[in-house]
């Protein structure tokens, strides 16, 4: 049974889908997932309507509107669950963890993966100690949870803790899925932002997929380049 804050949420966006633009992001989305068609320009203003009319989502019904926009089949759905977190991102807690590792796992892909690591997880872990759900994460078989915890402190800069990442890196740095091999080159790349002579240093003595290494040292060549 679905919550009706996000029945309603749902019927707003269903009203904007377009035929011609859902075939093609259903095809950049590997027809992986259906679409309404709406594209993210558009749907950001129909959210900001709704949300005019309805109101946030009370936090504490926020778990349920999230669980009841997930299961819908339109990819959409599940990108308006975020932008709901994302303006309820202040009172997201441990006690939401739970619910990532849920959302996380359900309907799994680059798409939400990469927006709930940095901004939902890596947002809780900055205000309270997320150790174990990263440590349990970060050891999962499950490899979209892997990336999660490789990516929640993409937005850290001089705040990332350095000695977590590069040893979750290194509990992954064999690993043959392109997904996670993707995940340590843009880790390292955004760190090196911050910190380029310890990303060098780390990618020169480690043993990194060709991949890691690339994107790992985009930024640091992009300078070299710059510097003639």
């Amino acid at each position: 049974m679905g919550h009706d804050y996000a029945d309603r949420l749902v019927s707003a966006l269903r009203e904007h889908r377009n035929e011609e633009n859902r075939e093609a992001m259903e095809q950049y989305m590997r027809n992986q997932f259906a679409f309404f068609g709406i594209k993210t320009p558009e749907r950001t203003v129909v959210i900001r309507e709704f949300l005019k009319e309805n109101g946030k989502p009370p936090v504490e019904e926020l778990p349920d509107i999230v669980r009841s926009l997930w299961k819908e089949p339109q990819r959409e759905c599940q990108y308006a669950a975020m932008n709901l977190m994302d303006k309820q991102a202040r009172y997201l807690t441990r006690e939401h963890l739970p619910l990532m590792e849920e959302i996380i796992l359900a309907k799994s892909w680059w798409d939400t993966i990469d927006h709930i690591s940095p901004h939902l997880v890596g947002r809780i872990h900055e205000k309270e100690n997320a150790d174990d759900y990263l440590e349990k994460w970060v050891r999962a078989e499950d490899f979209w949870l892997n990336r999660t915890a490789i990516l929640h402190q993409l937005r850290y800069k001089d705040k990332t803790d350095q000695e977590r990442l590069f040893r979750y890196i290194l509990m992954h740095n064999e690993s043959k899925e392109f997904f996670i091999q993707k995940a340590i080159g843009w880790a390292l790349r955004e760190y090196s932002k911050t910190n380029p002579d310890a990303v060098q240093n780390f990618i020169e003595r480690e043993s990194l997929a060709p991949l890691s290494k690339r994107e790992g040292l985009k930024h640091i060549n992009r300078l070299e380049k710059a510097k003639g």
